[in-house]
């Protein structure tokens, strides 16, 4: 099937800007640097989720949804961006977000309301011992939620955390074609990708996108935010092989073409780290970008480590994804690793 012929409702403006960083490429003295601009992907502040709730809405849609529900962390960059995706649609969000409630809301917990989420719930990390069961609690209590609202008589559409592997495979393969096309406007070919890697969805969908289009040629590099090298690489393999059946693919998935590095996660997800905080100055101060502390910081200074130990080389043509989450700067969380206060 190709890609075109799947439903998807257009909810971003494309292409989102490819920058060529010269004053960091300098800096660093190469590969040639460029940043895929998805934080300016055109609502609410930007971010790569915006490309797979293109295909889940169309889905709800098909569905004749009335009610979106999602779930997340408190700072949930997918969240924000589900509410304003569904509002453009007429359609409620209900958010079940993983954390304690705060007193006052900051970052993007703050946006969540302006944006108008129907309701907000909530699931207290006290009662868990590890990450993993508190985000299973709260696909679960997601799943309660979308019982309770059909009972109300609604119609939800459940969208898990991240979007449906599937959906983000799809959108990012699509993301890889679209970068073809701007970089071959430069006549410029990309070595190498370079992103974030949470879930997971983003970075299967660039595989595949290398894969279709560029004959595996493209070197996706994954910098984890938070779960192992190990545990991430097997979860993209299962995501590429359901992606590649449902398009009715036979093609062979090399070793190789999954490659996550998990040493710039620190103490754990969301968690600011010297490493981060380094790297985000270094992008403000050069390229006057602003990165966010939980994704986009930490796979920059995934990127700059890698460079300096030599992992990168032989890349000419290096492209960052800059997968949004700024707002995530002014949360009360991640404030302070950047002003601790006066001396």
């Amino acid at each position: 099937m190709q890609l075109g012929k799947i439903p998807r409702i257009r909810l971003g403006e494309y292409p989102t800007p490819l920058a060529e960083l010269t004053n960091l490429t300098r800096r660093l003295g190469g590969p040639r640097l460029f940043m895929k601009r998805e934080d300016l992907v055109g609502i609410a502040l930007g971010g790569n989720k915006v490309r797979k709730l293109e295909y889940a809405l169309a889905e709800a849609l098909a569905q004749r949804a009335t009610a979106i529900v999602t779930s997340g962390a408190v700072q949930s960059n997918h969240v924000r961006l589900t509410i304003a995706c569904a509002n453009r649609l007429g359609l409620k969000t209900y958010a079940v977000l993983r954390g304690e409630r705060p007193s006052a809301p900051t970052g993007n917990l703050l946006l969540d309301h302006i944006l108008g989420a129907a309701e907000i719930h909530w699931v207290d990390p006290k009662a868990f011992s590890t990450r993993e069961e508190l985000v299973q609690a709260t696909e679960a209590r997601a799943q309660e939620l979308a019982e309770e609202l059909r009972r109300r008589g609604e119609r939800p559409y459940v969208i898990p955390n991240g979007c449906n592997p599937l959906h983000s495979a799809l959108a990012y393969a699509g993301c890889v074609l679209e970068l073809l096309e701007q970089m071959r406007a430069l006549n410029l070919a990309p070595d190498g990708i370079v992103t974030a890697c949470g879930t997971a969805g983003t970075q299967t969908g660039l595989i595949l996108g290398s894969l279709l289009f560029a004959q595996g040629q493209i070197r996706v590099v994954g910098v984890s935010v938070s779960a192992r090298a190990e545990v991430l690489r097997e979860r993209i393999r299962r995501n590429l092989e359901e992606a590649l059946r449902f398009l009715g693919l036979d093609l062979p998935i090399p070793e190789e073409a999954i490659e996550v590095h998990d040493g710039y996660v620190g103490p754990g997800y969301a968690v600011p780290t010297p490493e981060m905080k380094r790297a985000v100055e270094l992008l403000a101060r050069t390229e006057g970008i602003l990165l966010d502390p939980v994704y986009t910081g930490k796979a920059m200074a995934g990127l700059l480590d890698l460079l300096e130990k030599g992992v990168l080389k032989g890349m000419e043509n290096v492209v960052f994804l800059h997968t949004g989450g700024v707002p995530a700067l002014f949360a009360d969380t991640q404030a302070p690793a950047f002003y601790p206060g006066p001396a």
